[in-house]
């Protein structure tokens, strides 16, 4: 349902003027007669009394005159949207390195994971028209969702993520790039990248980085690399020998030269992240490098309902005209 000329619709707000006008108009002057019988005559007839009735009919019928002159037309829209063809692998670091608290959420400080979390939650929203997985990785690879159009099942796994969930045996970055360009391989999809973010250096797995980055490289397969964490040192939460927890200094190591030839081999970028506005601005300027084409149709049918309005606002009128006149005997 919509007005094909809305603004026209104002001028229903003139109505209870009118009526306000129509309710105070004095009364009719007094008539002097020579002779009380002729009253007496007139009182014997029978006149037609509309009133507040016949008021009403003619405010009535003004609405719907208004609402005639305002188009409404009532019709059907059909929008078909084709998904955009790009398919992305998230590729997280779960490693206890991630419990660093050099970033902040909401103002307070935070663990990197938290944070990475939010971030990521922001960009799948972004991207309706995109296949998108999740890959945790620390001392090995972890598929946490495959690739998927259903992007509320997989903000639900991403909220599952947690550290410690993969064995927390060192940092295996080749091994989460070659899981992630196998996962890609497969897909029929006009563009395929995979986003990784870690916050440290490759140091177990089979397979190192440069390796995993040329099978992507053949593949077409785009490999983003983020780093995260402050340059120097950052505040790590560590449990002492009487189980108390204690902030120490922690020593930030994040193989930066490699990571930068991963994004450069497959034709992509590395970037680095040193604050949770800083990893803000990476993943926004991933998305727009990244561009989705969508081809949009629209199909539109209105139906008139103006005669309809039209119709019943002349019956009005000719009830109104009815009731108005006077009959004598």
């Amino acid at each position: 349902m919509r007005f094909l000329y809305p603004q026209l619709l104002w001028l229903l707000a003139l109505l209870p003027l009118l009526a306000l006008i129509r309710g105070k108009r004095g009364a009719a002057p007094a008539l002097v007669f020579s002779t009380t019988s002729l009253v007496a005559f007139l009182a014997e007839g029978r006149k037609a009394r509309p009133g507040r009735l016949l008021v009403a009919l003619r405010l009535l019928s003004l609405a719907l005159l208004i609402l005639a002159f305002a188009r409404p037309q009532l019709g059907n829209t059909t929008t078909e949207i084709e998904a955009s063809g790009i398919d992305i692998l998230l590729a997280v670091d779960v490693s206890g390195s991630m419990e660093a608290l050099d970033f902040t959420l909401q103002g307070q400080p935070a663990n990197r994971l938290d944070v990475v979390k939010s971030v990521i939650q922001q960009f799948v929203e972004q991207r309706p028209n995109d296949r998108i997985g999740l890959l945790a990785f620390s001392g090995r690879p972890y598929m946490v969702s495959p690739l998927t159009l259903d992007h509320d099942w997989l903000l639900q796994r991403l909220a599952a993520l947690s550290i410690g969930m993969v064995e927390d045996e060192g940092t295996a970055i080749g091994s989460a790039i070659g899981v992630g360009v196998n996962r890609l391989q497969d897909r029929e999809a006009k563009s395929r990248i995979l986003i990784l973010l870690t916050d440290g250096m490759n140091n177990v797995g089979a397979v190192p980085p440069l390796v995993a980055a040329e099978a992507a490289q053949a593949l077409k397969i785009k490999v983003y690399t983020i780093g995260a964490g402050t340059k120097g040192e950052a505040p790590m939460p560590v449990v002492d020998a009487f189980g108390r927890k204690r902030l120490m200094r922690a020593k930030v190591d994040i193989d930066d030269e490699t990571l930068g030839k991963v994004a450069e081999m497959t034709g992509a970028r590395y970037f680095r992240a040193t604050d949770t506005e800083s990893l803000e601005k990476v993943y926004a300027e991933i998305n727009s490098m990244e561009t989705t084409t969508r081809s949009i149709k629209k199909f539109e049918h209105y139906r008139e309902l103006f005669p309809w309005l039209v119709g019943v606002a002349l019956i009005f009128i000719g009830l109104e005209l009815l009731g108005s006149h006077k009959r004598l005997p």
